[in-house]
C-alpha cells in the first residue's frame, strides 16, 4: 500500500504527559478600561491509547496493555494544576460502545488519583442529545453551575486593580476534542460572559444575552469559527455541529453539512493523511534520517519519461525555427519537421502513461 494511503498510529498522550490536540482558548472582554477573561482547555483523554485505521468510519480505540497509565496521567495533570488551578474534567465521550473502555478508564484514574484539586464529570453528549434534542445540553450545564461559579473568572478594573481571580479550569474532551467540546465551551463561556457582562455594568439585572440580537449574532459566529479552526487543523475540514453554535438550533442542514463534512473527513483520514504526518513529523524533529540511506526521503524518483521528455521537446523547438530560417529552401527538412511535429501527441501520450 502506498505511503500516503497509510495513516500511522499515534498515542493520544507521550511519556512527558502532555495530551494530544491540546488546546487553551481564552475569551476577553474589553469595555471602559476595564477587562474580563474567561480562559478553558480541550485536549485528548490523557492515557496511552490509540486509533489505528482500517477503513472502519470509526476505527476501535485501542487501550495499551503496557503503559504505565498513571505515570503518563499524573504528569499531564500536575502540570494543568500548576499552570491553571483546579480542573473540572468534562468526559463528553459514549458511555456505552467502542468508547465505553476509555470513559470508565478515564473516571478510574480520576478516582486512583484522589486529588482534591480534580472534579470529574462524565456526560453521554450522543446520548442525552438523541433525536434532535438539544435542549438536554442544559442537564450538564445545571450540574456544573455552581462549580463554575466557585471557579469564577479573571476581572481587572480601569484603575488595574484585580477584582476577581479564576480559581481553576474547565478541562472538555470528546474523542477528538473537536466538536462536541467546542459546543460545550461555547455554552460555558457564554455563561461567564453573561455574569461578566451584568458585573460591568453593560447587562442590568435580569436582562439575558439573548435578548441582544446583533451581539448574539456576531457571539456565536465567533464561536463557530473558532470550531472550524481547530477542526481544519487537525481533520481538515471545518467542525461539525456549528449549525448549533451559529443558531442555538439543530437543523436538518446542519445534518446534511455534518455528513459531508465528515465523508471528507473519512477519505483525508484514511487515504490522504500520510503525506501531511510525515510532514508533521519531519517538522516537529521525529523523523530521524539513516546515515546509511543514500535516497533523500524529501526527492521524488524520475524514471526515464521526465528526463525524454525535455529532449524531445527541445529537438521539436529547434526544428521548428531551422523551418523558420530556412523556407523555401529545404523542402525535406521542411516535410521532417512537419512529420516530427504531428508525431509529438504521440510521444507525449506515451510518457504520460
Amino acid at each position: 500500500m502506498p505511503r500516503d494511503e497509510i495513516r500511522v498510529q499515534i498515542q493520544r498522550i507521550d511519556s512527558e504527559g502532555h495530551a494530544a490536540n491540546f488546546v487553551e482558548t481564552e475569551q476577553i472582554v474589553h469595555y471602559n478600561g476595564s477587562k474580563a477573561s474567561f480562559v478553558q482547555t480541550r485536549g485528548s483523554i490523557p492515557v496511552f491509547w490509540s486509533q489505528r485505521p482500517n477503513l472502519k468510519y470509526k476505527p476501535r480505540p485501542q487501550i495499551s496493555k503496557v503503559a504505565n497509565h498513571m505515570d503518563g496521567f499524573q504528569r499531564h495533570f500536575d502540570s494543568q494544576v500548576i499552570i491553571y488551578g483546579k480542573q473540572v474534567i468534562i468526559n463528553l465521550i459514549n458511555q456505552k460502545g467502542s468508547e465505553k473502555p476509555l470513559e470508565q478508564t478515564f473516571a478510574t484514574m480520576v478516582s486512583s488519583l484522589g486529588s482534591g484539586m480534580m472534579r470529574y464529570i462524565a456526560f453521554d453528549f450522543h446520548k442525552e442529545c438523541k433525536n434532535m434534542r438539544w435542549d438536554r445540553l442544559s442537564i450538564l450545564l445545571d450540574q456544573v453551575a455552581e462549580m463554575q461559579d466557585e471557579l469564577s473568572y479573571f476581572l481587572v478594573d480601569s484603575a488595574g486593580q484585580v477584582v476577581t481571580n479564576q480559581e481553576g479550569v474547565f478541562r472538555s474532551n470528546c474523542m477528538d476534542c473537536l466538536d462536541r467540546t467546542n459546543v460545550i465551551q461555547s455554552l460555558l463561556a457564554r455563561r461567564s460572559l453573561q455574569a461578566q457582562l451584568q458585573r460591568l455594568g453593560v447587562l442590568h439585572v435580569g436582562q439575558k444575552l439573548e435578548e441582544q440580537d446583533e451581539f448574539e449574532k456576531i457571539y456565536k459566529n465567533a464561536w463557530a469559527d473558532n470550531a472550524n479552526a481547530c477542526a481544519k487543523q487537525y481533520a481538515g475540514t471545518g467542525a461539525l455541529k456549528t449549525d448549533f453554535t451559529r443558531t442555538g438550533k439543530r437543523t436538518h442542514l446542519g445534518l446534511i453539512m455534518d455528513g459531508w463534512n465528515s465523508m471528507i473527513r473519512y477519505y483525508k483520514n484514511n487515504f490522504s493523511d500520510g503525506f501531511r504526518q510525515d510532514s508533521i513529523d519531519l517538522f516537529l524533529g521525529n523523523y530521524s534520517v539513516d546515515e546509511l540511506e543514500s535516497h533523500s526521503p524529501l526527492s521524488v524518483p524520475r524514471d526515464w519519461k521526465f528526463l525524454a521528455l525535455p529532449i524531445i521537446m527541445v529537438v521539436a523547438f529547434s526544428m521548428c525555427i531551422i523551418c523558420l530560417l530556412m523556407a523555401g529552401k529545404s523542402a525535406l527538412i521542411s516535410h521532417s519537421s512537419i512529420y516530427f511535429l504531428e508525431c509529438l501527441p504521440f510521444f507525449y501520450n506515451i510518457l504520460s502513461f
